[in-house]
């Protein structure tokens, strides 16, 4: 990543961090995400709205400033999402394993003032949630109709955000990273979830072996579906009318994504690992 990419990147990470505890309150800052942040990065040069940096204090760098995101429409309606995704995430938890009853009500107000502001989106999330729980249920053990509710959900974001912006390719290239998103999850949570007997789509399709063991027994169609979803990305983009500098967003969708795949496929830690919400 560029080094001005990079004070973009982060500047709009922090910006959302002071949005959702504006919109949502403190508490849900906790399940601030690099996913929403980069979506929040595509919605803005799509839709040709200006990231305006400022240099600020936060809580975490009370004496020096540093460059931050103003807020904005697009800012606080991610916001508001972040917070509703963490909050039916934590939900599905109460409900499927009977844990994180403590931690959800630390976040029911946060969501509360989520849905007041961004009601669409939270009906949103809450209907392709309902569908996700239903195929989980059911042990699906097709990765293509196991992440389909999560890709439509983010294509629905995407769709109600962009309005008159919107179309089919962009619709389309955010169907895929919603996939991708919920299928890198299943595979990194891969062993933990053998271990906890938990739900997921890749222990349902090839079975109970090692993560390890079931790429080596399951690798081409395990790399297909990854590079499918990769190569759709590629001809979306060719047909989305970006506004400004659109390097940030190139780099992490044509380069970032396959990298952070291979990285998981072999078993590797990232050095810095960003907080995130599971969503399988």
């Amino acid at each position: 990543m560029y080094v001005k990419d990079g004070i973009l990147y982060k500047a709009m990470y922090c910006g959302l961090c002071k949005s959702i505890g504006g919109c949502c309150g403190q508490t849900a800052r906790l399940a601030l995400s690099y996913d929403m942040t980069f979506f929040s990065a595509l919605l803005h040069n799509i839709k040709n709205s200006d990231v305006k940096i400022e240099k600020r204090h936060c809580l975490l760098h009370p004496i020096i400033r540093r460059p931050i995101a103003a807020d904005d429409e697009i800012t606080r309606i991610i916001a508001c999402l972040n917070t509703a995704l963490a909050y039916f995430k934590l939900s599905d938890d109460v409900e499927d394993e009977n844990k994180g009853k403590f931690k959800r009500f630390f976040f029911r107000g946060g969501f509360a003032r989520a849905e007041k502001i961004f009601p669409q989106g939270a009906a949103l999330i809450r209907d392709r949630m309902i569908e996700l729980q239903r195929l989980e249920k059911e042990k699906c053990d097709s990765l293509d109709r196991a992440a389909d509710p999560f890709g439509q959900m983010i294509a629905d974001i995407s769709d109600e955000c962009l309005q008159d912006a919107r179309t089919e390719h962009t619709r389309a290239l955010f169907y895929g990273i919603g996939k991708w998103v919920y299928l890198i999850d299943a595979l990194d949570d891969y062993d933990a979830d053998i271990k906890k007997k938990n739900y997921n789509p890749f222990v349902a399709a090839f079975g109970n072996a090692t993560r390890a063991e079931m790429l080596a027994q399951n690798r081409e169609e395990v790399d297909f579906v990854f590079h499918s979803v990769f190569a759709e990305n590629a001809e979306r983009l060719k047909n989305i009318r970006f506004h400004f500098n659109h390097d940030l967003t190139d780099n992490i969708i044509l380069r970032g994504l396959p990298a952070a795949t291979r990285r998981i496929q072999c078993g590797c830690k990232a050095k810095n690992k960003p907080n995130k919400i599971k969503y399988n």
